[in-house]
């Protein structure tokens, strides 16, 4: 690696709309976020799909395994 043409790699706080708060490592600083894992849908569990057309339904009989 060459000498002086690297960021500093330090220690930062990211910071969530929600009230979360955890320490990473970062060459900006402290960052401040909407969403985080400890909020998100999709981490937490709580997504819902949302199939107005049928489309989940025509997905899962088009590719259903077929019985023998």
């Amino acid at each position: 690696m060459q000498k002086g043409i690297h960021p500093l790699y330090r220690e930062a706080t990211v910071h969530c709309a929600c009230g979360n708060s955890f320490k990473t490592r970062t060459t900006i600083g402290d960052i401040s976020v909407d969403i985080c894992s400890n909020c998100h849908p999709f981490f937490t569990g709580t997504q819902k799909i949302i199939d107005t057309e049928g489309r989940v339904e025509r997905f899962k009989k088009k590719y259903a395994k077929k019985e023998k």
